[in-house]
């Protein structure tokens, strides 16, 4: 073989394997911002399931306490607040 032609054969072979790196590492980035993505996902899914079950135990607290408690209304306040008449 000619010089040319090796020194175009070893050109051509680096550049293949080098095309060939980039996309296999691009390959696994994109991989990894995959699986990042449905981490997050079930993270958010574990904070949403946390809020909710707050937030019911909230309401059965409420639920508890007015049961307990005598609650008025704001209009209701006004007017015994005023003695009674509304002016």
């Amino acid at each position: 073989m000619s010089r040319a032609a090796k020194l175009t054969f070893a050109c051509t072979t680096m550049v293949a394997a080098g095309i060939v790196i980039f996309v296999h590492r691009a390959q696994q980035a994109e991989k990894a911002a995959m699986h990042a993505g449905v981490i997050r996902d079930l993270e958010q899914q574990r904070i949403k399931k946390e809020r909710l079950a707050d937030f019911q135990m909230q309401q059965a607290l409420e639920k508890e306490y007015r049961k307990i408690q005598s609650v008025s209304t704001g209009e209701a306040a006004t007017i015994a607040q005023n003695g009674g008449s509304e002016r």
